[in-house]
C-alpha cells in the first residue's frame, strides 16, 4: 500500500489544528519485570509535533496557536483525530481541545 504521507514533517496541520505524539508508557517495572501490553495505560501527555497557522479573528488577523512544536501536553483522554504514519501513531486536536501545557 503506498501512502503520500513519509514522516510526520510532511504534515502540516491547517488552521488551529495541533498535531501531537502520545508520550509511550513505561513496559517495563523498575525491578525488570515486563508488563503485559493490553494492561499498559494509555498516558495524556503528548509532545507537540507540528500546529497549524491559527484561526482568523473578527477583525481579520491571525490568532496564532497557544502552544508550539516541541512543547509537551496534556490531552483529553478521548478524542482527537488518529493519523498513522509508519506504524507510529498521532493524533490530531483543536488548540482548544488541549488540557495544559506542561512546564519543566
Amino acid at each position: 500500500m503506498s501512502t503520500l504521507l513519509k514522516s510526520a514533517n510532511s504534515l502540516k496541520p491547517l488552521l488551529n489544528r495541533v498535531l501531537v505524539q502520545r508520550a509511550k508508557a513505561a513496559t517495563k517495572t523498575a525491578s525488570g519485570i515486563y508488563i503485559p501490553e493490553k494492561n499498559v495505560e494509555k498516558l495524556h501527555q503528548a509532545t507537540v509535533i507540528a500546529t497549524g497557522p491559527g484561526v482568523p479573528n473578527q477583525n481579520g488577523s491571525l490568532e496564532p496557536t497557544i502552544v508550539k512544536a516541541g512543547d509537551n501536553v496534556l490531552i483529553p483522554s478521548f478524542g482527537g483525530s488518529p493519523v498513522k504514519i509508519n506504524d507510529e501513531e498521532y493524533l490530531l486536536f483543536s488548540d482548544r481541545e488541549i488540557l495544559a501545557k506542561i512546564e519543566n
